[in-house]
């Protein structure tokens, strides 16, 4: 199973794709956490302690490591198109309940849909989890829809749209199933998150094909407790985790 999870900022892909890794975790499976939000947070919200997630640097940031794997000269005018990171999540990445945390980051310069060194070690990496590897692979992608535009998510087995009950919230979901369309990725499946109400089911009801739809997440103060705690809402919230499980139950079917 391998899980691409967006949505705009803030409307809780994070503790979502947090929690689903953990549930992966309890069934037993080895697990990938990729973090590539720039405003990186999935470490906490896995219950990782600070002092680990503060000791991880992102791969687009390792310059050094970039141009020994890329050959890139200092102009990065030429450079390997396929380069090795097969070692990279295992030496990289930190292990902890269960779960191997890599921190990918993202790339700053060039553009969205930029060809440059630290966009081929990310594309490589997120290729090599997809295709190679038979872990269970939850990558967190960047707010809004530029990781689309760079193309370093096609060949994922579903993108989860992570949305709230409002009008601009299921417009994004609207446009990541149209970008994702273009590169292959044929199912989009959609999480109501932060619902309170049975009007606000009615509304995610009425805009989400039911075919889309894996479920809500209803609101609770507990996961707004672990945000502030710095801790993972799968310890906090038991309604959260039940109604995850629910959700991850209806990716397979």
């Amino acid at each position: 199973m391998k899980i691409a999870v967006t949505g705009k900022g803030g409307v809780g892909k994070t503790s979502f794709a947090a929690t689903l890794a953990r549930i992966f975790a309890e069934e037993g499976r080895n697990v990938v956490a990729a973090d590539a939000d720039p405003d990186a947070n999935l470490g906490l919200a896995l219950g990782f302690p600070e002092e680990i997630v503060d000791s991880i640097t992102p791969i687009s940031k390792m310059r050094r490591l970039i141009e020994e794997r890329t050959g890139a000269d200092k102009d990065n005018t030429f450079y390997v198109l396929n380069p090795k990171v097969s070692d990279i999540p295992d030496k990289y990445g930190k292990l902890y309940h269960g779960i191997r945390l890599l921190l990918l980051g993202t790339v700053e310069t060039g553009g969205g849909g930029c060809v440059c060194p630290e966009n081929v070690i990310l594309r490589r990496i997120i290729s090599n989890l997809v295709l190679h590897r038979d872990d269970a692979v939850i990558l967190d992608m960047e707010a809004g829809l530029e990781h689309l535009a760079r193309g370093t998510t096609a060949g994922m087995d579903q993108f989860v749209a992570v949305i709230e009950p409002g009008a601009r919230s299921v417009q994004t979901y609207k446009n990541v199933k149209r970008l994702a369309l273009d590169l292959g990725i044929r199912q989009v499946r959609v999480v109501a998150n932060k619902v309170k109400d049975e009007q606000d089911e009615r509304f995610i009801r009425e805009k989400i094909p039911p075919e889309d739809l894996l479920g809500f997440i209803h609101y609770s103060p507990d996961i707004q407790k672990a945000d502030r705690q710095g801790a993972s809402p799968y310890d906090y919230s038991p309604g959260l985790v039940n109604e995850v499980r629910e959700i991850r139950k209806r990716m397979e079917a």
